[in-house]
């Protein structure tokens, strides 16, 4: 789901505030918190849940076969549960369009739609009794940099909160950007491919660390869209990035790139099953041959996972078969990047 960035709209509101103060501030840009709850209107109560589990998405919407597995995983199959969505406002059609789908869904009590439109609302009271008193918390597509903005906030120790009670968190695109250990915050701009094989020190490339760091999910930098627009190459500079300035520990990193349509169920064990469409897990094992600002990227053997609907890839117990191989070479791939035979197999 494409969404407005935040950022946009407050430096547009900004540059107007210098041309006509008196009528257009800044500060005006950050509507207040917007609360919608579906579904029943008092939360459920219950002892202990069954989690974590998360879902990871290409794209903004919900994908329901993979959010349903999460659902159930939590809830033990049996009783319901509450979801808090986090995010920007839509840009058109329902204003919950996320809670739309998943009161359509079993074993849901209520859903509620949080808009947040400032770092300011990380610290609403409301809003984090909502997040803490559910068991899944999903952020929205829209603009990772909104979300990341978030760390440091109330909104950070609530939604780990929920996971550590054996609830869950996912989202999608943004959403799915902001679940992973490393984050491409996309706060000085997006970068394409090209961009980032040719300078994988590009101003634009940007992270953030520290925001969550769920169990079994390590090491990780998540990207959307991931086929769609062509994301391998940047997301391979990500990589690189990561183990080069030790964002990582163990001198390794993974991408998990899904694609629109797509989705991972990661269960409680870290086995993660796809849905809809590819996965892509990239690994970069050893530091760069040459990552440098204003210089292509060169790495060697990048060992990547095609996981199709229906397959699993264990991020516990990291598999050390079933990939090919590929590299980049002064920023240019060496074969097809998506495609590949595995040089092993895994019996």
């Amino acid at each position: 789901m494409f969404r407005i960035p935040l950022r946009l709209v407050t430096c547009l509101a900004a540059s107007l505030a210098l041309l006509a103060p008196t009528l257009v501030t800044a500060e005006s840009a950050h509507a207040a918190a917007q609360r919608i709850r579906l579904g029943n209107s008092a939360d459920v109560s219950r002892g202990s849940w069954s989690g974590p589990a998360y879902t990871m998405n290409g794209s903004g919407a919900v994908v329901p076969a993979t959010m349903t597995r999460a659902i159930d995983a939590i809830r033990g199959g049996t009783g319901t549960l509450d979801v808090v969505l986090a995010g920007s406002a839509p840009t058109s059609g329902s204003a919950t369009p996320e809670c739309d789908t998943v009161m359509g869904l079993a074993g849901v009590n209520s859903c509620t739609t949080w808009t947040l439109t400032s770092r300011r609302d990380g610290d609403n009271s409301a809003a984090n009794t909502d997040i803490r008193n559910a068991e899944f918390v999903y952020f929205a597509g829209g603009d990772q940099c909104d979300y990341a903005d978030w760390k440091g906030t109330a909104l950070q120790g609530s939604v780990k909160s929920v996971v550590a009670k054996g609830g869950g968190s996912g989202g999608g695109s943004a959403g799915h950007h902001i679940n992973s250990a490393v984050v491409y915050d996309a706060c000085a701009g997006s970068v394409t491919s090209d961009e980032a094989l040719y300078d994988p020190y590009d101003p634009a490339i940007t992270f953030t660390t520290g925001m969550f760091a769920w169990p079994n999910y390590a090491g990780t930098i998540n990207d959307s869209h991931f086929v769609t627009r062509d994301r391998m190459g940047r997301t391979m500079a990500f990589v690189a990035r990561a183990v080069e300035d030790g964002l990582t520990t163990g001198g390794a990193a993974w991408g998990v790139g899904v694609d629109d349509g797509g989705s991972l169920f990661i269960d409680k064990n870290g086995r993660a099953t796809a849905a809809g469409a590819d996965t892509y897990v990239v690994l970069g094992d050893h530091r760069p041959e040459q990552a440098d600002p204003d210089r292509y990227l060169t790495y060697e053997d990048y060992k990547i996972w095609r996981v199709r609907p229906g397959r699993t890839h264990d991020f516990k117990n990291r598999p050390t078969c079933g990939y090919y191989l590929r590299s980049i070479v002064d920023g240019v791939p060496d074969r097809n990047l998506y495609s590949g035979t595995p040089v092993t197999n895994c019996g």
